[in-house]
């Protein structure tokens, strides 16, 4: 294996494939980077035989040995997808959990899963009766309170997220303003935490909860509520019994598109939270353009994109069961 490894980076003078091979290799095996630079310098330079081990002493470590065996055994591995969810395979071959230190993808997944249901929750408690107040009007107000949800879709996602930072710093407009009122004594902490990512995510992804649910909404009969008060119902009975039920097909639409998009989302996290704020689309970022691991990014982006699938099934399974009810 020594001498077929010499011959090969002897004769190959691609660079860039020996770069990309490095990178590989130096996923599956750290150290790999600096022991090929060294190792392609002096096999270069000398001629004949060359003993790697005096090169380097890390050829003398099997494990080196074992990640090019087992990058040029198969075109094809399933090393980056385990990555991806925390796990490896063994010398045996079989699967194994990697140790706590050595990745921690499986919890950014669990942050990011987390992140995106808090802000489905935040658009629930705002959208639900932002919608029921625009269901309950009529003429130029309900096309005042619809304008106000789309309005902030016409306007790019980092301009907004820009101006989120501005108003959550503790100098912002948020902070002065409570202040004034006398809430607080100091400033509340908004920025590069998880309460501005979620303010501001929420802002962003409301207008895909408050549709679903106005689309319900206005459908329902508008006497139920009336029959529900005359037969001696409390107006939050009625609600509960009644309206809740029957909207709820719009709020489940409406939280499922919330949580499909804030699940990928990139620059607010990046800009308003802070280091333990990051979600996974910032890894597989990082894994693209700052090591140019594209077979790492590709897994991560595969184990959202499965996510991402199986919710818009249940999406699609329940749009499909509320038309045939209709």
């Amino acid at each position: 294996m020594q001498a077929a490894l010499v011959d090969d980076l002897r004769t190959t003078q691609d660079d860039q494939l020996i770069g990309d091979l490095t990178r590989q290799l130096n996923s599956a095996r750290s150290g790999f980077r600096t022991l090929m630079a060294k190792t392609v310098r002096t096999v270069r330079e000398e001629q004949g035989a060359v003993d790697l081990v005096q090169v380097d002493q890390r050829w003398e470590d099997v494990s080196f040995w074992q990640a090019i065996a087992a990058a040029t055994a198969s075109p094809y591995t399933d090393r980056n997808l385990l990555a991806a969810i925390d796990m490896a395979r063994s010398p045996t071959g079989e699967i194994t959990a990697l140790p706590a230190s050595a990745s921690a993808n499986l919890a950014i997944l669990q942050r990011t899963f987390v992140i995106a249901a808090g802000t489905t929750l935040a658009c629930i408690l705002i959208g639900f009766p932002y919608a029921m107040v625009a269901a309950s009007v009529t003429g130029w107000k309900r096309q005042v309170m619809l304008a106000a949800v789309l309005l902030p879709l016409w306007t790019s996602l980092l301009v907004r997220t820009a101006a989120w930072f501005i108003l959550l710093q503790d100098n912002g407009l948020i902070n002065r303003l409570l202040q004034t009122l006398g809430l607080i004594d100091a400033p509340l902490a908004l920025l590069f935490n998880r309460t501005g990512v979620i303010i501001a995510m929420t802002h962003v992804l409301l207008p895909f909860m408050v549709l679903p649910i106005f689309s319900v909404l206005i459908a329902i009969p508008t006497n139920l509520l009336p029959a529900a008060a005359s037969l001696g119902a409390h107006p939050l009975r009625a609600f509960w019994r009644v309206l809740l039920p029957l909207s709820l097909r719009g709020v489940v639409s409406g939280s499922l598109l919330v949580f499909m998009a804030a699940i990928g989302y990139y620059i607010t996290p990046a800009l308003i939270g802070g280091p333990t704020d990051q979600m996974i689309s910032s890894v597989i970022a990082f894994y693209a353009t700052g090591t140019a691991n594209w077979g790492m990014a590709g897994a991560l982006g595969i184990v959202l994109l499965v996510a991402t699938i199986a919710l818009y099934v249940v999406y699609d399974r329940l749009s499909a069961s509320g038309t045939e009810r209709a």
